[in-house]
């Protein structure tokens, strides 16, 4: 009796991998976490199903879906998003995926398209701080300064938090991810608009009176009346307070003060003011009051590696080089100190001085 000898096949059995490239498909492995771009391929009222390009389809459900279900409603079978995988496989072996971060890039450009239209977007207050309130809009990160709030927010800037309002996005970049947004914008958009009719009939260069209204450590701002019964506001930074040196704002003005004031700029519906350039500069007078040669006494305002400067007169000061100051002198801040004047550079509004000494030591007059 022969025996029959059965054939084993010499080929390997198919993998997975295999399977899946003879059905058309590849072979795709995720990892938690992993940002990749997918496809919508239909959506129901639980979940997103997405074509992610592997073995099996995506899915947005439950706790990722509810957070994104306002996102979810805007898109359309066929639309691309860039999703992030939560699990890379379920027990049913799908991928589960998470939209948080095409929400975060739509939320972005929402943003950007609101500020170049100034329109308002809704902002949920997270908490104050004495610079502002800091905000949440979709997911995204803001700050409203205190200088952005309207009339009735600025009164109470805590009433807002945990709360939700509009307003208008001024600042926009994704690439530090700052946004800074305007309240006044939304709340006092009526005044707003009165004041920019207004400010549209001030030219740069007028000279108005006004009223300091508040005073800040950058400056103060100063109301002015434009035409009967039109008041709009304007800023007067702390350079362009005096012509002299100014190192503490309330050291010059105070609120309620009157003053004369130049409008220096307009833009974006701010205005710019000038004290200093309503007044005269004390450098027109300065090539016939000061003379080469001459004996002057002033204050020192400054001391610094190279010299030390004098003030003169408010708006008019010179330097005191170091190499013209003897070792074993000292001088301080505050100090009235005797000088001669060795140039007079009008161009440069600048003086060269030298420290006149009761005692000469060899070079120094």
């Amino acid at each position: 009796m022969t025996a029959k000898i059965s054939k084993t096949s010499s080929k390997s059995p198919l993998t997975m991998a295999d399977l899946l490239v003879k059905a058309g498909k590849k072979f795709v492995s995720y990892s938690v976490g992993q940002k990749i771009r997918a496809k919508v391929v239909s959506k129901t009222h639980k979940a997103l199903i997405l074509d992610i390009g592997g073995k099996s389809e995506g899915i947005v459900t439950e706790k990722a879906f509810i957070e994104a279900r306002d996102f979810i409603k805007t898109l359309k079978v066929g639309d691309e998003v860039t999703v992030s995988v939560l699990i890379s496989e379920s027990r049913d072996g799908n991928v589960v995926l998470s939209l948080r971060q095409a929400m975060y890039g739509a939320a972005w450009e929402k943003l950007e398209k609101a500020r170049d239209v100034k329109e308002g977007v809704a902002v949920y207050a997270k908490g104050v701080n004495p610079s502002g309130i800091a905000v949440d809009c979709e997911g995204v990160s803001g700050f409203i300064p205190t200088t952005q709030l309207g009339k009735e927010a600025s009164k109470n800037p805590q009433s807002l938090v945990n709360k939700y309002f509009k307003a208008v996005p001024i600042e926009v970049d994704r690439s530090i991810n700052k946004l800074v947004l305007s309240e006044k914008e939304v709340s006092d958009a009526s005044d707003i608009k009165a004041a920019g009719e207004v400010i549209s009939k001030i030219r740069e260069g007028d000279v108005y009176e006004g009223e300091v209204t508040t005073v800040a450590n950058f400056g103060c701002f100063v109301k002015i009346e434009v035409g009967k019964n039109s008041f709009v506001e304007g800023l007067v930074h702390i350079s362009e307070l005096s012509w002299g040196r100014v190192e503490k704002v309330s050291d010059v003005i105070e609120k309620g003060d009157k003053v004369k004031i130049k409008v220096i700029g307009k833009k974006d519906g701010k205005l710019a003011f000038s004290v200093k350039q309503a007044l005269k500069d004390p450098w027109e007078e300065a090539v016939k009051k000061y003379k080469v040669d001459a004996r002057v006494k002033g204050k020192v305002v400054r001391i610094s590696d190279f010299g030390v400067f004098v003030e003169l007169e408010p708006g008019i000061e010179g330097l005191i080089h170091m190499t013209k100051i003897p070792p074993a002198t000292r001088l301080s801040e505050g100090s009235e100190v005797n000088c001669y004047i060795e140039e007079i550079d009008t161009k440069a509004k600048r003086l060269s001085l030298g420290l006149v000494l009761t005692s000469k030591p060899l070079g120094y007059k």
